[in-house]
């Protein structure tokens, strides 16, 4: 894995002065480079911002992840993901992804690395996400999180399945905007894309 650190390169759209200080690049990511706007390529990546709204948040955005039939490769991704968190003092995890549904309802489901923290998110209005599987990263770093005895939520969004549901994200968005007490990336609800 290769760690690229950058200071002082504010993000695109959250409002909460989150700074990027940290890019993953990894040979585990899929061989294609993404082109920007103006034709520029880049190989994927995660990227690592800091924010802090009250409390200390280390934000993880990505653009891909390991193919899901290379298991290992995503294990391997998860694992240096946790550790670098760790090493930076982190000691709760909160993901987010999809739960598809038949029915378009808005839900939002967790699940926990413990019962309390389920309990406390659900008192949050969240609905437990019960006998169910999650794919990806989002499971796994909550997963492997929990097994280095830190605690985290997942949290996931009903979604028709219909590509790039983006009222379904909106809808997350705004859950975690409430549950941190926040206005993180306001703006972008305002964006077209």
């Amino acid at each position: 894995m290769k760690w690229n650190l950058k200071i002082n390169h504010p993000t695109k759209g959250i409002e909460s002065g989150a700074e990027l200080f940290a890019e993953l690049y990894s040979p585990s990511f899929p061989d294609i480079v993404l082109i920007d706007e103006d034709g520029v390529c880049r190989p994927p990546r995660y990227e690592f911002y800091a924010s802090k709204m009250g409390r200390d948040l280390i934000i993880l955005t990505g653009d891909t992840q390991p193919s899901l039939e290379d298991i290992p490769a995503h294990y391997e991704v998860c694992s240096e993901v946790l550790d670098f968190v760790a090493s930076l003092g982190c000691r709760f995890v909160m993901t987010i992804g999809g739960a598809p549904t038949s029915r378009p309802i808005r839900e939002i489901y967790v699940a926990a690395t413990s019962q309390k923290v389920a309990v406390e998110y659900m008192e949050k209005g969240a609905v437990i996400y019960g006998n169910g599987k999650i794919m990806g990263a989002s499971g796994l770093l909550l997963g492997l999180a929990k097994n280095r005895g830190m605690e985290g939520v997942c949290l996931l969004g009903s979604t028709i399945g219909v590509p790039a549901d983006r009222e379904a994200a909106f809808h997350v968005f705004r859950f975690v905007n409430k549950v941190l007490k926040s206005d993180l990336g306001a703006e972008l609800e305002k964006s077209p894309y």
